[in-house]
């Protein structure tokens, strides 16, 4: 007989556990509680308590009013944020104004275009036509008008030599109206350059020569000048190209608008002149010059040589001296069609001691 009575497998022991005790929080200092962990991973720890029934009920007594003012609190303290913000931010505007940019009652330096109409053509008329006059000269060849600029207070002007050059009488009215005999000082042909002086005057206007060199294709500037007898004509555009080769008649009798036909070139267009191989406003002789110029498409029509060409910070960045204003079928004047150009004022300055000492010729 076989025993089938199987030995039962024992079961693992475990030990009774310790009575579950909840860990009691402790207070470091007043007003802040700490709940510290079990011991071990199967560590537990409780919820907090309940909040005091103060809390549950609704909002009464002390503690709201406390919060209360902890909200206000914070929302002055984002105030005081902002408010220290935009002060910085005041502060970095006013500091880059200082160093960047001229204050809205400021001038500009050497003209008196204000802030407010600096770059407007508005405010360069203003501030510059009363530097710009009218030049009558008369020979035996005629009368021409042509323009100038004024240098100094006590008279000096400059223009084109051809404007003045032949001439037995040179009159030259103010954009005031007021007129004054000059004489000339000196020329150079080869620049068709001049410099005259108006006799008696003082207390002028000067224009400020600018910087010719920092001139770039795009640039706004601004014409003023006397075409056709007009004073003060103001006109406008930009700088077209830089560094063009002009090339005008040298010889002395030349006239910007003359009234004797017999002359070889048309006097209701202005003075001939050279460029890319053409000829424009007729014959321009056999005894030339070349000169590098500044071209703009500003309008300019006879009487304009000799005016100024300014940017729009109101300095004097060139001297007009010629420009294409074709004819029509009928042999009537066409009018300007952008094509001018203008002596670079850096070579009026390299060459105004050379004139105030007579010039060449």
């Amino acid at each position: 007989m076989t025993d089938d009575t199987q030995p039962q497998p024992q079961q693992p022991y475990y030990p009774p556990r310790p009575p579950y005790e909840p860990a009691r929080p402790y207070q470091p200092e007043p007003g802040t509680t700490v709940w510290p962990a079990g011991p071990g991973p199967d560590a537990t720890v409780p919820p907090p308590p309940a909040a005091p029934a103060a809390f549950a009920t609704a909002p009464s007594g002390p503690a709201p009013h406390r919060r209360a003012r902890r909200g206000v609190g914070l929302m002055a303290a984002v105030a005081i944020a902002a408010a220290a913000v935009g002060g910085g931010t005041a502060t970095l505007v006013e500091r880059w104004t200082d160093d960047g940019s001229p204050t809205a009652a400021g001038p500009v330096p050497g003209t008196n275009v204000s802030a407010s109409s600096l770059g407007t053509v508005a405010g360069v008329a203003q501030a510059v036509s009363p530097s710009i006059v009218e030049i009558s000269a008369s020979s035996t060849s005629g009368k021409s008008t042509g323009s100038g600029v004024i240098v100094t207070s006590d008279g000096e002007v400059v223009t084109n030599n051809h404007v003045i050059s032949g001439a037995s009488q040179i009159s030259v009215r103010l954009s005031d109206g007021k007129s004054y005999e000059a004489e000339v000082v000196g020329t150079d042909p080869d620049k068709d350059l001049a410099l005259i002086k108006l006799k008696g005057a003082s207390g002028l206007k000067a224009a400020t020569l600018g910087d010719s060199s920092k001139v770039r294709v795009g640039d706004q500037v601004v014409a003023i000048g006397s075409p056709e007898g007009l004073t003060g004509t103001v006109t406008s555009g930009i700088v077209s190209a830089l560094d063009r080769d002009v090339t005008v008649a040298r010889e002395d009798g030349g006239q910007d608008q003359g009234h004797d036909q017999g002359q070889q070139w048309d006097p209701r267009q202005g003075w001939p002149f050279e460029f890319g191989g053409q000829q424009f406003n007729g014959d321009t002789g056999s005894s030339k010059t070349t000169y590098k110029a500044i071209q703009t498409d500003a309008s300019l029509n006879p009487g304009n040589s000799g005016g100024a060409l300014i940017n729009m910070n109101g300095e004097i960045i060139g001297i007009n001296s010629a420009m294409y204003s074709p004819s029509s079928a009928n042999g009537s004047t066409a009018g300007s069609v952008g094509l001018g150009f203008a002596i670079p004022v850096n070579t009026l300055k390299a060459d105004l001691d050379s004139l105030r000492s007579g010039g060449r010729s």
